[in-house]
């Protein structure tokens, strides 16, 4: 089929503006990578774009030196993938429940959910509830909290809305209850919204710190490595213009590293493990909140 010559103009600007529009999205990225891997010393300079002038590993080996680092990592990777997974499955099950028209507490309990969006009790109530419950320095403050969050559970129970009632009326029929009908019909089917409600929830996870401060930062077992990177990003600020500190394999030499390569190389350590899951995830992300969108 002949195109017009608008036609062919329109496709130009339109793949313009999309490359500009990569251009702007990834350059920042880039940069950070780029003084990450670049020596410090050679930052100072300025002239750094999206390739490393000097390439050094120097920052992330200041970063790895920490001895607690190694337990933060694996103290946050499990946080991110307990926490995950329970907090979805709690808040989906919940989901489910108030979406049965049939349930009575229905919409009195679905307000009390929204009312916490709105109206919380503050930091100290909280701190004193969490002293209360014996969770301090326990892995458990870290899981229990975060199993039910109002909006994703809006967000799950939105997604269920759409789904055929018939679908759960012809499973009690076969003699199904209600346990087997949200594993087996709910659950298969809720895969999308699931998967982006998991990535909102994993981030949130993976990024926290300021738990770890109130609750348990005087156990270093249990801090996490965001609160270890916060701790280092300050001692960094803290110090003149660059950190010494010896090389694990050469105690006789000494390394130096500035904050701001230091703080680029945390930005790249915390980010890259979501940017490595979010391509996995993303076929279900916007069928996920389209579907899953909250309907006048």
């Amino acid at each position: 089929m002949n195109r017009s010559l608008g036609d062919k103009i329109f496709d130009i600007i339109n793949h313009g503006i999309m490359i500009l529009l990569v251009v702007i999205t990834l350059y920042p990225f880039l940069y950070v990578l780029a003084v990450s891997l670049n020596d410090p010393f050679d930052t100072i300079k300025g002239g750094i774009t999206i390739f490393p002038r000097v390439f050094t590993l120097d920052n992330y080996k200041e970063i790895f030196n920490y001895p607690t680092i190694g337990i933060a990592t694996l103290i946050s990777t499990l946080r991110t993938l307990i926490g995950t997974i329970t907090s979805v499955f709690s808040t989906a099950i919940v989901a489910y429940v108030l979406s049965r028209k049939d349930f009575f507490a229905r919409k009195f309990i679905t307000t009390l959910f929204v009312m916490t969006m709105y109206v919380g009790g503050g930091l100290v109530p909280e701190y004193l509830l969490i002293r209360g419950l014996g969770l301090m320095n326990n892995f458990l403050v870290y899981i229990l909290p975060g199993l039910l969050n109002p909006f994703n559970f809006i967000v799950i129970r939105a997604y269920i809305d759409t789904l055929p009632s018939e679908l759960q009326e012809s499973a009690m029929i076969d003699g199904a209850n209600d346990f087997i009908i949200f594993l087996k019909v709910i659950l298969p089917l809720c895969i999308p919204v699931l998967a982006t409600v998991a990535l909102f929830v994993a981030v949130g996870h993976w990024n926290a710190w300021f738990d770890t401060y109130l609750y348990c930062g005087g156990n270093k077992n249990l801090t996490t490595l965001q609160y270890e990177l916060q701790k280092i990003l300050a001692n960094a600020a803290a110090s003149s213009t660059t950190i010494d500190y010896y090389s694990n394999l050469d105690p006789t030499r000494t390394m130096r590293v500035t904050p701001q390569s230091l703080r680029m190389a945390m930005t790249i350590v915390t980010t890259l493990p979501i940017v490595v899951v979010y391509p996995f995830l993303q076929k279900y992300f916007v069928k996920g909140m389209t579907l899953g969108a909250i309907k006048n």
